[in-house]
């Protein structure tokens, strides 16, 4: 299985990023992923805060 290119600290704040307010577009050219990309991670770590 592939290494991810980001880690879960990251990915979370991807998505605090776009809770606030960040269009998802925008987001997503900032950090060099596709929408699709965004998505599956969104729904694999939404919810989940650090520890």
């Amino acid at each position: 299985m592939r290494k991810s290119r980001f880690t879960e600290a990251q990915i979370i704040g991807m998505l605090k990023e776009q809770e606030a307010g960040l269009p998802t577009a925008e987001l997503c050219r900032k950090h060099g992923l596709s929408p699709a990309t965004f998505y599956k991670l969104k729904a694999k770590y939404g919810g989940m805060d650090l520890s």
